[in-house]
């Protein structure tokens, strides 16, 4: 078998067999091919596209490539959840203590962010001291102690999409939903979960525009699951606006605790409800959706969740205080309020601009080694359906850096369309897949 026969095979539109998946992968992972003939197959991908089969074993073959964690000294069924990503999403620090509170066992492994914000790693170091980086010993016994830990990535989990991802990024082969679905999945998947959750957004600030697309990679990942012998349940969610209020990394903990104190916004306490309920089903704690809804929302009104988020905070070394007061927190240099030049109701917000603005005021990584400014970020007043006056502000920019400011504020304000008829509520789950 040769790296030029799959490539010529694939070109030509034929079904790859699984043994040369396997070969294809292999040889990636162990740097046997050149660059130019491994873009040369990822484009034939991209143009010729992969059955579900086929998707299937990529994933697998991707999974098998590094590390395979074993959750096995775990007691009871380990579910994840996993989010395509959006601005403002913040669910993780929020969802994570509502489940647990149950009892059902959260081992979830996360990484840093790339783009707007941080992602969940970045968004814990709020807390001071807190802890991320341990090993699979130590995970196991601290989800055993209170159901929940959050770690960073293994660096040889699914080494095949890192080094895949590295050329699909350079050669515009990223958007095609079998390379997506198994890059997402394989990793999912290598981290030991029994069952996993996803929550695939579409929409202005989504990586997929369209609610087509966003199904369609929602179907693809719940096959992976089901022909790999797992559980999986994936949710479609709307991402035309920020999720709730806050984007930055500090501004988005300190929205996620105020969830569990039953007064964050209902957009984000709603999606945390509901996934949060597919995990409880998928953990068979209970049986029906409604139950489980009840159940999440018992877990933020007993104050079980934010129990057992100190408790999550405490355990793997951060300090809690944010928890009881975050006034203190998020004392940036700057804070300046962003006005409209018009006045009527919030027709749209346009998501990717608002992180956008985030990512000037330096809240998130443009490289993977830049540093991110934790406490950097913005606060949405308005949100779409509010009426915004004349002179009102609309948003609320953290700083550090006076030089950056005009940059946000000249995005924010492109980021808001207003209208002088209130428009129609939008659902946020659009989609249930399972």
């Amino acid at each position: 078998m040769r790296m030029l026969d799959l490539i010529y095979q694939k070109r030509n539109g034929e079904e790859l067999t699984k043994e040369a998946i396997d070969f294809f992968v292999q040889g990636v992972t162990e740097d046997r091919f050149p660059d130019y003939q491994v873009s040369a197959f990822l484009m034939a991908v991209y143009f010729q596209k992969m059955n579900d089969r086929e998707t299937a074993d990529l994933t697998e073959a991707m999974m098998n490539s590094g590390d395979m964690i074993s959750l096995e000294g775990i007691e009871g069924i380990k579910v994840d959840k996993h989010s395509t990503g959006g601005v403002g999403d913040k669910t993780t620090i929020a969802l994570g203590p509502m489940v647990a509170a149950w009892g059902v066992p959260v081992a979830k492994m996360s990484g840093r962010g790339l783009g707007h914000t941080g992602g969940t790693i970045d968004k814990l170091e709020a807390f001071e001291g807190m802890e991320t980086a341990m090993s699979i010993e130590t995970f196991i016994q601290r989800v055993n102690e209170i159901q929940l830990a959050v770690a960073g990535q293994t660096a040889n989990l699914a080494p095949a999409d890192k080094k895949l991802y590295a050329l699909r990024d350079v050669t515009a082969t990223v958007d095609n939903i079998s390379l997506i679905a198994s890059s997402i999945m394989s990793k999912k998947l290598a981290s030991g979960a029994d069952a996993i959750v996803l929550d695939v957004k579409f929409g202005s600030g989504a990586f997929m525009k369209s609610m087509e697309d966003a199904r369609h990679l929602a179907d693809t990942m719940v096959a992976i699951g089901k022909k790999l012998d797992r559980k999986v349940v994936a949710l479609v969610t709307d991402m035309d606006q920020p999720l709730g209020c806050a984007v930055g990394n500090t501004l988005e903990v300190i929205e996620a605790i105020d969830v569990l104190k039953g007064k964050g916004p209902k957009d984000v306490t709603d999606l945390c409800i509901e996934l949060g309920a597919y995990m409880l089903l998928l953990a068979e704690k209970a049986d029906s959706v409604q139950m489980a809804r009840n159940m999440m929302e018992e877990s933020i009104t007993s104050g079980k969740a934010l129990a057992k988020l100190r408790a999550f905070v405490q355990e793997q070394g951060g300090d809690p205080g944010m928890i009881d007061d975050a006034s203190s927190y998020c004392q940036t240099a700057y804070l300046k309020e962003v006005v409209l030049e018009g006045e009527g109701y919030v027709k749209s917000i346009h998501a990717e601009m608002i992180g956008k603005a985030a990512l000037a005021l330096g809240a998130g990584r443009t490289q993977k080694d830049s540093v991110i400014d934790l406490d950097a970020g913005l606060v949405l007043k308005k949100k779409r359906g509010d009426y915004v006056s004349k002179g009102e502000a609309v948003a609320i920019l953290y700083a550090n850096e006076a030089t950056c400011i005009p940059e946000a504020m000249e995005w924010i304000r492109n980021a808001y369309h207003l209208s002088g008829k209130a428009p129609g509520p939008v659902e946020m789950i659009q989609a249930i897949i399972d």
